[in-house]
């Protein structure tokens, strides 16, 4: 998995990226010009402390790494949105595989 790390990229993205939301997440999507994907996570800190920050994060790295199919040639940012991390990793891997599923929807029409 190819991982968007400056904040540049990730603002980038924001900006000109279109977006697809559920409950707990937004996705930001924008073009790339290269084969591979990009894809960056962003928790806040109104989330909570570090800990479960990083566990959200790694559950959302895993989750995309086995689950999703990832379409090529577009950078992605996985927003958490409020009670994220309060969610169990099944209703997570769900909403994350419905969320790049509403995404391929709305790119079909």
């Amino acid at each position: 998995m190819h991982r968007l790390r400056k904040n540049k990229e990730f603002n980038y993205i924001y900006k000109k990226g279109e977006r697809v939301s559920t409950k707990h997440f937004t996705l930001f999507v924008v073009k790339s010009k290269f084969e591979n994907y990009k894809i960056g996570f962003s928790v806040s800190k109104k989330l909570g402390k570090a800990n479960k920050r990083n566990k959200l994060k790694r559950r959302l790295k895993e989750i995309c790494r086995r689950y999703v199919k990832i379409p090529p040639y577009r950078n992605y940012v996985l927003l958490a949105r409020n009670d994220a991390q309060n969610v169990d990793f099944i209703f997570l891997k769900e909403e994350v595989v419905k969320l790049f599923e509403k995404y391929g929807k709305k790119k079909m029409v």
